[in-house]
């Protein structure tokens, strides 16, 4: 089949959108390809059409686990093969997919970058038949990027592996200094550069600098129709203002990635369904999701760079309909912005501080760890040792840098089963241990293939089954692994952190104090960006796409400062042709006030009679009391 043929079949459409078929033509002569496409551009068909055009594998390498997820979903429901490999999966669990990879029909290997550092997986690479290799959010390669991810640096090293392969880049936010970069750190040889422009002319760009917040925001729900998207700070603002917005009649909900994964679906659906109007959200809402008819996104709060508002801003109006892009920002805000910065970086000694009570929170020994993954709860780990969550944070990212640590964000991963024990083997063992037979014959029935490969289980659906409790369900669970009839991996809904090497001790941990001076230094311009685009009177549209250098952009038009020019124009001509028609008049003859208003086309009584007290004020037209005169 060709592009076209894989098009029509796969996703129903007859015609790609605007670049789609040139670097998908660019990918099949084997181009390197590096392709920045905003949000809503269509990233993924990208190399996806390709790489089912073609023989082989596609390994597509992303930091987001959750849009992975997503991906692998999409395309099973397609009847494309696909897999994903990531934080928080056993070591048995990865070794099955990756031989699928090498002996099945498998088309798709998502990854995550951490996983490129551990040998196992790149040896199992060099033997797979790998036709292309995409990065998605390529921006994260760069430091100077606004979401560097030190563990996209491993992505080289599938270059070493299939030097022949094309690669191709995807991002949907970059100047062109970060694009540079791409280049530069992913060695893309010779590679054909795509990039469509960032303006959105459907897209109108608002600010309001606005003590009451709140009753903004009910204006704006109240007079835009449709579905929106509400973005705030933290966890706890979204259910207020959720229930804030509940209580004034607007059917409203929140979103997190603390909330349980079932329930995060449930909420997603709703909200694109149009069930719910307003989903009140932190910005982990969003990532892959296509709900094309968002009429206004609201910022409650400033964002840490353009690139990130830019992306979540651009979420709405993506059928091409007017759609609104509101930043509500105060003084108040562009202070706690710049303290946020300042908190954010930590110092060397904090960082070191940190490392060792990781230590001490997951009991490890000096020397011990490396390769080992473990559910890590932020918040728990920083109240057990009082430590500030944003500067916690920022050390993470630090050690992570260093190549200590790998985290990942929070991610739901269900409970697996594998029996790791013969067919004949586990009937032998259900004959001598009755006690464990229903739980043994529930699963098989329920799930299929757990000999091969794991399988996702629910210990609440076979507790239901068997009239047993949940807890009972997992402790035989734990017991039949204990006796090497099973492989058992409990469910999970937490950041997975993963010692690269082994834990050393405070005097061998190397921190890069220049590089944390150059991260202060990028932070810092990024917020500089973000507090002169809330605070300057250019079109907003012209300064978004200066930022991303296109420099020379046309007025959108639809945005706040061009919209008060347009009035003020507007009240300019009016007041013009008012007092053209007044010195037309009194230059004939002595006008009275009610005469000179009745005769003034233009405009209303209360306009006629502004402009005869300013040229009476100016000395441009006089009065003896009854009627007016040159």
């Amino acid at each position: 089949m060709n592009e076209t043929e894989v098009l029509k079949q796969y996703w129903g459409f007859n015609s790609f959108r605007p670049l789609q078929q040139d670097i998908i033509q660019a990918v099949l002569e084997g181009k390197d390809v590096m392709a920045l496409l905003p949000t809503g551009g269509g990233k993924s068909l990208c190399f996806q059409v390709p790489a089912l055009v073609k023989e082989g594998i596609c390994i597509v390498v992303s930091p987001l686990i959750a849009l992975m997820k997503d991906q692998v979903e999409n395309l099973k429901a397609k009847g494309i093969n696909a897999v994903a490999i990531y934080a928080g999966m056993g070591k048995r669990e990865i070794d099955i997919l990756l031989d699928n990879c090498i002996y099945g029909p498998v088309k798709f290997l998502y990854l995550s970058p951490e996983r490129l550092l551990s040998d196992l997986v790149r040896t199992r690479i060099s033997y797979m038949n790998v036709n292309l290799i995409a990065i998605d959010e390529a921006h994260c390669i760069s430091q100077w990027g606004y979401d560097f991810r030190p563990s996209y640096m491993q992505i080289t090293a599938l270059r070493e592996i299939h030097p022949e392969v094309p690669f191709i880049a995807l991002t949907a936010t970059a100047t062109a200094f970060v694009r540079e970069d791409i280049v530069d750190k992913l060695a893309l040889r010779d590679p054909h550069i795509f990039v469509q422009s960032f303006a959105r002319k459907n897209l109108s760009y608002v600010v309001f600098g606005l003590e009451d917040k709140h009753k903004k925001l009910i204006d704006i729900v109240t007079n835009v129709k449709g579905s929106g998207l509400v973005y705030v700070r933290n966890r706890r603002e979204t259910s207020e203002i959720a229930l804030f917005l509940n209580r004034n009649q607007i059917a409203a909900d929140f979103y997190h990635a603390g909330i349980e994964k079932d329930e995060r679906s449930k909420k997603q659906e709703a909200w694109k369904q149009n069930k719910i109007r307003v989903m009140v959200a932190t910005n982990a809402f969003g990532m892959g999701i296509d709900k094309p008819d968002v009429r206004f996104v609201v910022h409650l709060d400033l964002p840490e760079s353009l690139e990130a508002y830019y992306q979540e801003a651009g979420r709405g109006g993506r059928d091409g309909k007017r759609a609104y892009a509101v930043l509500l920002a105060n003084a108040a805000d562009q202070l706690a912005l710049k303290a946020k910065y300042t908190d954010s970086f930590p110092s060397v000694e904090e960082i070191k501080k940190t490392y060792h009570y990781l230590g001490t929170y997951f009991q490890l020994a000096y020397g011990a760890g490396a390769g080992i993954n473990f559910s890590f709860d932020l918040a728990d780990f920083c109240k057990r040792f009082k430590l500030g969550v944003i500067k916690t944070m920022g050390a993470l990212k630090f050690l992570e840098h260093d190549g200590y640590i790998t985290l990942s964000e929070n991610i739901f991963l269900p409970s697996r089963v594998l029996f790791t024990a013969g067919n004949e083997d586990v009937y032998r063992f259900q004959i001598e241990n009755s006690g464990y037979d229903p739980l043994i014959k529930t699963i098989l029935r329920s799930y299929g293939g757990m000999f091969d490969h794991y399988a996702n289980i629910s210990e609440s659906d076979i507790a239901a089954k068997l009239k047993i409790s949940f807890n009972s369900v997992v402790r035989q669970l734990s017991n039949l692994q204990e006796q090497g009839l099973i492989s058992y991996l409990p469910q999970t809904d937490q950041p997975q952190m993963q010692f690269v090497v082994a834990r050393v001790d405070l005097l061998h941990l190397d921190t890069d104090v220049k590089y944390i001076e150059l991260r202060k230094k990028i932070q810092s311009e990024q917020i500089r960006a973000v507090l002169a685009y809330a605070d300057t009177f250019v079109c907003r549209s012209i300064q978004l796409l200066s930022y991303f250098d296109e420099p020379n952009a046309d007025q959108c038009g639809v945005c706040d400062v061009c919209l008060a020019q347009k009035r003020n124009e507007d009240l300019a001509e009016l007041e013009d042709k008012i007092d053209f028609e007044i010195a037309t008049l009194v230059q004939t003859e002595p006008q009275t006030l009610d005469a000179l208003i009745n005769q003034i086309r233009t405009g209303t009584d209360q306009d006629k009679l502004n402009r005869i007290r300013e040229l009476l004020d100016a000395g441009k037209i006089k009065t003896d009391g009854k009627n007016y005169y040159l």
